[in-house]
């Protein structure tokens, strides 16, 4: 008799896992758990959701390594709201996507990671967005600008350059004035840059260049924005082309 197992039963290699999709859980997961945490009135669900909160938080720490996973779990646990206060969701980001004449693409070196990207900001209470474009613009780089047109949504946790779950809002904006000057704490360098000369390391690029250039050589196109994936927390997007 054979001690050869069935082909069935030998074990199978499970494909590695990202740290970009270890923390895109552990981020769905301490969603998922503040906010039953900020609705429930039930002590029973209370100890479940945060025992949940705690394997989020050992989660991201094995994505990142950039906190204890105890740290973070009171934390988490400190941002925790009554009601609607304490429903989790993505914070706001509002980027621009700045041009001149010559198509060259105005990027900011930041100070804290040292990454090129677009001038991108928090979106802040009393602004709309284009008003946030605008002034982020100006404080980054000293480029006065008016918006054009809306071109592109994201998802920060799928652009592979947020540490926090955000939404971004990308507009291109024309320049009006202004001297080239980079803000003195938040940017190490600005500048303009044409497609075959982008700076690096480059934040994201392969989602948002070709959207990017795109808006600046005068194209016209659909908002680009995520497609929807199948399962959303394991596969890919539906369809291959990204551009809307």
């Amino acid at each position: 008799m054979s001690d050869e197992l069935p082909v069935e039963a030998l074990p199978v290699e499970a494909p590695p896992v990202s740290a970009a999709d270890l923390l895109r859980w552990a981020e769905t997961l301490s969603g998922v758990a503040r906010t039953g945490l900020g609705f429930t009135q039930s002590l029973y669900e209370k100890e479940r959701f945060e025992e949940v909160l705690k394997v989020a938080a050992d989660i991201r720490h094995a994505a990142l390594e950039e906190a204890e996973a105890d740290a973070l779990f009171d934390e988490w646990l400190a941002t925790v709201g009554e009601g609607v206060a304490g429903y989790v969701t993505p914070k706001v980001a509002v980027a621009a996507v700045v041009g001149n004449d010559q198509n060259e693409i105005l990027l900011t070196q930041r100070a804290d990671s040292g990454v090129w990207l677009y001038p991108v900001g928090w979106a802040d209470v009393g602004y709309s967005p284009s008003e946030v474009a605008i002034k982020e613009v100006l404080e980054e780089t000293g480029i006065e600008v008016e918006p054009v047109s809306l071109i592109a949504v994201f998802d920060g946790l799928r652009l592979g350059f947020a540490r926090l779950p955000l939404y971004s809002l990308v507009f291109h904006c024309r320049v009006l004035g202004g001297e080239l000057k980079g803000h003195p704490l938040e940017t190490r360098d600005v500048g303009f840059f044409a497609r075959d000369e982008l700076p690096w390391p480059l934040a994201g690029g392969a989602r948002w260049v070709d959207t990017a250039f795109a808006a600046i050589e005068g194209e016209q196109r659909p908002v680009d924005f995520d497609l929807p994936r199948t399962p959303p927390w394991r596969g890919e997007s539906t369809v291959d082309d990204q551009e809307g």
